[in-house]
């Protein structure tokens, strides 16, 4: 199948799809009369995978670590097991730095008036 409709089976857009295949993510076959690149249900599969592993926030080597995991039946679960461990690690971290930054911020906001004066404490929090 074309690029288009291997864009839309998988969720992903075409530029999407054209860069995973840039990146050797995927290697479509190509069509030697046409020369367009000739995308198989196992392409789709593996698009589909990288982008629901993205929505975890896996990086593209993270992406093709599991990829690598995913293909490899004899590996032990307690490899992917640690990624994931390891993802939620980085996500608990980038949790709690999003909550000081809210946390300081509803302060910055408390602080200011919000009137028709020109004083304003976010601002000078962001200029200094």
């Amino acid at each position: 199948m074309k690029i288009g409709k291997a864009a839309k089976l998988s969720g992903l857009s075409v530029k999407t799809v054209r860069y995973y295949t840039d990146i050797n993510i995927i290697t479509p076959q190509k069509n030697s009369v046409t020369g367009y690149r000739d995308f198989s249900n196992e392409d789709i599969a593996k698009l589909q995978f990288c982008g629901r592993a993205r929505k975890f926030n896996f990086s593209i080597k993270e992406c093709r670590e599991l990829l690598s995991l995913y293909e490899d039946k004899a590996r032990p679960s307690k490899n992917v097991k640690e990624i994931a461990i390891e993802k939620i690690s980085e996500i608990n971290a980038k949790l709690k730095e999003l909550e000081d930054l809210k946390s300081q911020l509803n302060k910055l906001a408390d602080a200011c008036q919000g009137n028709d004066r020109p004083d304003c404490p976010i601002l000078d929090a962001l200029s200094g």
